[in-house]
């Protein structure tokens, strides 16, 4: 059986960004259906698609050349055996942490800022196509309206608590469904374009 897709919007347009034409920001998670990225504990076993299935993350990174998480998602992500970012920079946003000790080879900044000065600073170095990542960096940057596309795959099982990927927003916040796909698993993923206010 073979992934099933439903494409709804045949042209991706993102939403500009409000500091320049050019770079985009977006999300790529996995959540239970009851929505959460993780258990209580951080871990995230639920997340299993069968072998032979492709979630197009690997497509998705190849569109990326940077990278914004949070110190708990950093800590989660540190030990990997492989560092999943390869050599794009990391920015991770941390009010205490004073150091970081990045693994061999990663390519990390430690950053004390708001979302829409990270944005800014990382449009003055060029970059293209941030990937937000994290619950908690995930929400502030959706408070700041500084998401363009979200994709999130939902895996068919409740958890009933662990950390949630949306949290408290100002205002709504509207989206265009751009695909759907679905797989053998049970695994559904969808890929949305956030609306301009």
């Amino acid at each position: 059986m073979v992934p099933t897709r439903f494409v709804i919007s045949p042209k991706v347009k993102y939403l500009q960004s409000p500091f320049g034409d050019d770079m985009r920001t977006s999300v790529f998670v996995g959540v239970s259906l009851d929505g959460f990225l993780a258990r209580k504990n951080d871990r995230y076993d639920f997340l299993t698609l069968k072998p032979g299935e492709d979630n197009g993350y690997d497509a998705f990174m190849r569109t990326v050349d940077c990278v914004v998480l949070g110190r708990r998602t950093y800590e989660i992500v540190r030990p990997f055996p492989e560092w999943p970012y390869e050599q794009r920079l990391v920015i991770v946003l941390s009010r205490g942490l004073k150091e970081l000790k990045p693994p061999p080879g990663a390519v990390c900044e430690l950053m004390n800022a708001s979302p829409r000065a990270v944005v800014q600073e990382l449009e003055k170095r060029g970059m293209k196509h941030a990937y937000i990542d994290g619950g908690t960096t995930i929400q502030a940057f959706l408070r700041e309206g500084l998401i363009q596309e979200i994709t999130i795959g939902r895996f068919p099982v409740l958890i009933g608590e662990g950390v949630p990927l949306f949290g408290w927003l100002p205002k709504d916040v509207q989206l265009e469904l751009l695909s759907s796909t679905s797989f053998p698993s049970g695994a559904v993923r969808s890929e949305y374009r956030v609306l301009p206010a």
